[in-house]
């Protein structure tokens, strides 16, 4: 028999991940705290609950994809929640949280007598919807391998290690991410102002050493001004924020992470960028250079 998912947290990553489960034939039940975003998804053949409880009282998998290690932590501690759990369901937590939330969380499920992997994703919006997400899982090698065709579904698992090590492995993504996008801007707004195309420029750099999704995917939002969001500025300052945290636990200095992360809070704080893509730190560089950021 085919297992059930359930999807607790239906926003801008976990609708697209829940029609691809029901794509591959997954029975899919649905939850989100605004009621309209899990609505939207029962034209596609899920089933909309009115309560994570609901959601999860008859699921084989229960997957959260939710704001941040917070909001996941209260739903894991919830016993109502938890005391729906079917036997043997098995926690799949795809929020970005932080390494030691998420070894925490494992080990409550733990007590209880579930199973956990924590397993956050890269691809933003476009991943989600091609079904082609980046899957870091961490946790115990026998339960990734049971959920292998859950994660399958969404895009590409890879398993990094015990419980914590997929937080981990996202923090380390999302390193990449943010130095990466703050090159892109800088490269961007050069050719720009120096009278080449930037629409040349990228396809000249495909392919290349310099080529990347980031640079090919926001490149073109910064030189089109559409920050219409596929990853918020505002998560990406959360996860800028777990990152340092961790390495100063870990005794190291990150200088390029900080330097990025302080930017991205300029812009959310001092530019209103909170909710506008994280390809909008093009924006910031522009009022660092005394540009116009229209």
């Amino acid at each position: 028999m085919t297992p059930t998912v359930a999807v607790l947290g239906t926003g801008l990553m976990g609708a697209p991940m829940a029609r691809n489960l029901l794509k591959a034939g997954f029975p899919v039940r649905v939850w989100n705290r605004s009621a309209e975003k899990a609505e939207a998804l029962a034209a596609d053949g899920a089933v909309v609950c009115a309560s994570p409880v609901e959601a999860v009282e008859t699921a084989d998998f229960v997957i959260t994809m939710l704001s941040d290690g917070s909001a996941t932590g209260a739903m894991i501690l919830n016993a109502d929640v938890t005391d729906a759990l079917r036997d043997g369901a098995i926690w799949l937590d795809m929020s970005s949280t932080k390494p030691n939330e998420a070894r925490a969380q494992a080990a409550h499920l733990e007590e209880l007598g579930f199973d956990h992997l924590d397993a956050p994703v890269s691809g933003g919006t476009k991943g989600a919807e091609a079904g082609s997400l980046a899957i870091m899982v961490g946790g115990d090698a026998r339960v990734f391998a049971a959920a292998v065709p859950v994660f399958e579904a969404m895009g590409r698992p890879v398993h990094v290690g015990p419980g914590g090590a997929g937080q981990l492995a996202k923090l380390a993504n999302q390193a990449i991410v943010a130095v990466t996008i703050g090159a892109v801007a800088e490269a961007m707004l050069l050719i720009e102002e120096g009278g080449a195309d930037p629409a040349a420029l990228r396809r000249a750099l495909r392919g290349g050493f310099a080529d990347s999704i980031i640079l090919q995917q926001h490149g073109q939002r910064m030189t089109q001004r559409n920050f219409v969001p596929g990853g918020l500025s505002r998560f990406q300052v959360k996860d800028l924020d777990n990152l340092l945290e961790e390495a100063a636990g870990l005794n190291l200095t990150l200088p390029t992470s900080q330097h990025i992360r302080d930017r991205f809070v300029d812009f959310c704080d001092k530019m209103g960028g909170a909710d506008k893509d994280h390809s909008g730190l093009y924006l910031e560089l522009r009022r660092r250079n005394g540009m116009d950021t229209e």
